[in-house]
């Protein structure tokens, strides 16, 4: 009787082996190289290019869409309100602000923070 029981027993284990390994098997495709560029490589499917955190709740993203000569960017807000528009441009555009063209603002508070950081003395209250 113990005989005829354990085949039995064995295929249900093997089946449940199965059936657990499963959702495993494409838990560790998904964070697999291979598995994260499967969807990357389809033509005309939106594609990330750049993430800039604002905030903890807020990003500014930039996703390329469209196929060939069609293709275009849009800078996009995200919050946790909603997805706005805020630009639309060519791939590969020059960034619009580089540091050349820093305003006067922006380089007096780099020229702090670079003697704040070379002399800790300089910090005020």
């Amino acid at each position: 009787m113990n005989a005829a029981a354990s085949p039995g027993f064995g295929a249900l284990l093997w089946f449940f082996a199965v059936v657990a390994a499963i959702p495993l098997v494409l838990w560790l495709l998904k964070r697999s190289p291979l598995g994260g560029s499967l969807g990357q490589q389809a033509p005309g499917v939106p594609r990330t290019v750049a993430v800039l955190p604002v905030s903890n709740q807020h990003k500014l993203v930039t996703v390329e869409v469209g196929r060939g000569e069609e293709r275009v960017w849009l800078v996009i807000g995200v919050a946790p309100g909603g997805i706005r528009t805020l630009h639309t441009m060519t791939p590969g555009a020059p960034a619009p602000a580089d540091a050349a063209t820093a305003t006067p603002a922006a380089a007096a508070f780099s020229q702090l923070l670079g003697r704040i950081k070379s002399d800790p003395s300089a910090r005020q209250p």
